[in-house]
């Protein structure tokens, strides 16, 4: 399946930045709250110095790193889409958050190699241009012993398939449409997601980059999987 080109991605979150995480929490039903909390919740059981966002969008699991890590815990959000950061500068400011937003293409990352403790990105994987170049960079910027951590659709039990085919592909659309103003970009979620590995095959594919030992969880029968690949 081609891979999404990047300036089309950039496009389409700079059109939806306001409305983005308001229309996740509907679009969820409110679980990719709890999803979010497991992904912190790993990240703060391997007590990292410094912590990357990467594909942070307007900061939702930065900010929710931020509330849950030590405050000598360095944490800096990175995106290609600068109005989604503009919103996360805006927020650290007004609620006064000690947290950095940098623009930063995870194609080719303004990171030194093994500088991290703990790379995050929830959702972004998918969107990458070339995910075998995007794995190997996430592998670049962890420091040896670190984790990379990533949140991401997967392909749901078999039963499940028909009710998230239709959720995914019918109702989010529109719904999000609706929410956001911008029909294109949820039909985009789709696309994207049918065209991603199942948490195997990602997983395949992180041991491929060559991260050392690679687990995941699924959530929500499968649709939703949690991977932590260390280095």
């Amino acid at each position: 399946k081609p891979m999404p080109e990047g300036s089309a991605v950039q496009r389409m979150f700079s059109g939806i930045a306001s409305r983005y995480d308001f229309a996740n929490r509907v679009l969820s039903l409110g679980l990719c709250v709890g999803w979010r909390e497991r992904l912190v919740a790993a990240a703060q059981a391997a007590r990292p110095k410094t912590v990357a966002d990467l594909a942070t969008g307007s900061g939702d699991v930065a900010f929710a790193l931020r509330r849950d890590l030590p405050a000598e815990c360095a944490i800096v959000g990175y995106d290609f889409c600068e109005p989604m950061l503009a919103l996360g500068r805006e927020r650290a400011q007004k609620e006064a958050v000690a947290l950095e937003f940098r623009t930063g293409d995870c194609m080719n990352l303004p990171l030194a190699d093994e500088s991290c403790d703990v790379v995050t990105i929830a959702y972004g994987v998918r969107n990458f241009e070339d995910r075998a170049r995007g794995l190997r960079e996430l592998r670049r910027v962890v420091k040896p012993g670190g984790s990379v951590l990533i949140l991401e659709f997967s392909r749901p039990a078999a039963w499940f398939a028909p009710f998230h085919f239709i959720h995914v592909r019918l109702v989010s659309p529109v719904l999000a449409g609706i929410l956001t103003g911008d029909f294109g970009a949820y039909k985009y979620l789709g696309t994207s997601i049918a065209g991603f590995p199942d948490a195997a095959g990602l997983t395949a594919e992180l041991k491929q980059a060559g991260f050392g030992e690679v687990t995941h969880e699924t959530l929500l029968f499968g649709t939703v999987a949690l991977h932590r690949a260390t280095r």
